[in-house]
């Protein structure tokens, strides 16, 4: 490591994972020690265990070690520091007195400490708190560090309760994460306003919003997970490029995202989603167990060529008898590729069995690609396919992920039947699991 160029060790310490590895070695190495203060990165996470020597054993607190690292830096633009998620099982009764202001992260007596050294140069600022110490006590947090880090690019809070009070704007920032929040913005207009300048937005299970209302010209990306007691939610961002929106029973959803070009939509009763025509909208993945009315009630453009619908589970049987390929391919007549979970593509092979050939629509429709997948225990699925493959002449590529619990027996038949009866479409073969990651096994004519 001695011979190495100072630039390389400096690049070497500045991506290390934890830096409490850094300081130790500072002790172990003069080298080491003599380039710390060009390090521009600190990475510091409060472990599983380490929470537990520090209860048993006389080591450093954690927020000691934190300021020490910062104390000692000259130009850090990147700080991570935060709580293993392996903490989040802890109850408030596995606390002792001792240690209940030990991993409070977003305390602003504690911010205060070290913000005001690295103020000038942060660009990136990370803080994962500790729930169980964090949840009952209302943050200042985020009106210091808007008032301190003009040059802030990036910040992510997660775990914390937050205020907005004397909250102000900070152009420069353009990517804002806020994961499991208790935010007393309950419309979010603080956010909007002093945020003018934000590309991305993260807020993924941030409660205490009533008819949120998220507005940025800017903004290009946006993943929201909404808890379940908004029953008003509205987007304006005309830049908006891709949506990923996870909700329960909204009576209302606007959407105001003309240049939306990729939408991942999961809502649990869609009765009250409707919404205008996404004219420039190429991928859309939906899941809900209210898939037909979604459909019915939404208009979302003729030129989506991407589609992956995720039933869920089994909808009302009136709606399986409704739900068939036909549906989808009246519905989105340009898809060139269809994604279809094992609900799904249950439901439709059960609107098949139930209506026949005669209601499966879109002999002449774009479709190339069906990917899916089946769980089966008979050889229906044989009948079913090949239906589809005389009914969509311009299908040629089919993917197909069995069960793995399936017989070998019917899943062998499934390939040879339809292998050697279709040998202008490419097959690809594969088994998946409830939980686990799809595994491809063979592909070809």
């Amino acid at each position: 490591m001695d011979d190495l160029p100072s630039e390389l060790v400096v690049k070497i310490l500045n991506r290390l994972n934890d830096s409490a590895d850094l300081a130790r070695s500072r002790v172990a190495s003069k080298r080491f020690n003599s380039l710390w203060r060009e390090v521009q990165t600190v990475n510091l996470l409060c472990t599983l265990s380490r929470y537990s020597k520090s209860r048993s054993t006389s080591v450093t607190p954690f927020k000691t070690v934190f300021r020490n690292l910062i104390e000692d830096s000259r130009n850090v633009r990147v700080i991570s520091v935060g709580v293993d998620k392996a903490l989040s099982g802890m109850s408030f009764d596995d606390l002792v007195e001792d240690d209940s202001d030990e991993l409070y992260l977003t305390d602003v007596e504690f911010v205060r400490v070290w913000l005001p050294r690295v103020r000038d140069d942060l660009e990136m600022l990370s803080i994962s708190d500790f729930w169980i110490q964090s949840c009952w006590r209302r943050s200042d947090v985020l009106a210091l560090v808007s008032s301190n880090c003009s040059k802030l690019v990036k910040l992510e809070v997660k775990n914390a309760w937050l205020s907005v009070v004397g909250l102000t704007q900070m152009p420069n920032l353009r990517h804002l994460t806020l994961e499991f929040i208790r935010l007393d913005d309950e419309n979010l207009e603080k956010v909007s306003d002093c945020f003018p300048f934000l590309q991305v937005l993260n807020l993924i299970g941030v409660g205490g919003l009533k008819e949120p209302k998220i507005h940025f010209l800017h903004l290009r990306s946006c993943h929201w997970t909404v808890s379940n007691a908004p029953l008003s939610l509205t987007i304006m961002a005309p830049n908006l490029l891709e949506l990923r929106l996870k909700c329960n029973k909204p009576k209302s959803l606007v959407l105001e995202t003309p240049k939306l070009v990729k939408f991942c939509l999961s809502v649990e009763d869609a009765e009250g989603v409707s919404f205008s025509e996404l004219g420039k909208l190429d991928t859309f993945e939906v899941i809900s167990p209210d898939v037909y009315r979604l459909i019915k009630n939404t208009r979302l453009g003729n030129k989506i060529r991407k589609l992956a619908v995720d039933s869920v589970k089994s909808t009302e049987d009136s709606d399986r008898l409704k739900f068939g390929l036909g549906t989808l391919l009246e519905a989105f007549p340009s898809i060139a590729s269809l994604t279809l979970s094992h609900v799904t593509w249950s439901n439709i092979k059960t609107h098949f069995q139930s209506e026949g050939v005669v209601h499966m629509k879109g002999t002449d429709t774009a479709l190339k690609q069906i990917t899916a997948r089946v769980q089966t225990s008979d050889y229906t699925d044989v009948s079913f396919i090949r239906s589809i493959l005389n009914n969509c002449k311009g299908l040629t590529d089919m993917r197909l992920m069995i069960h793995q619990d399936t017989d070998p027996r019917v899943r062998d038949l499934l390939i040879s039947a339809c292998t050697m009866s279709n040998p202008r479409v490419r097959w690809s073969w594969g088994t998946w699991a409830e939980g686990g990651e799809d595994i491809w096994v063979s592909s070809g004519t």
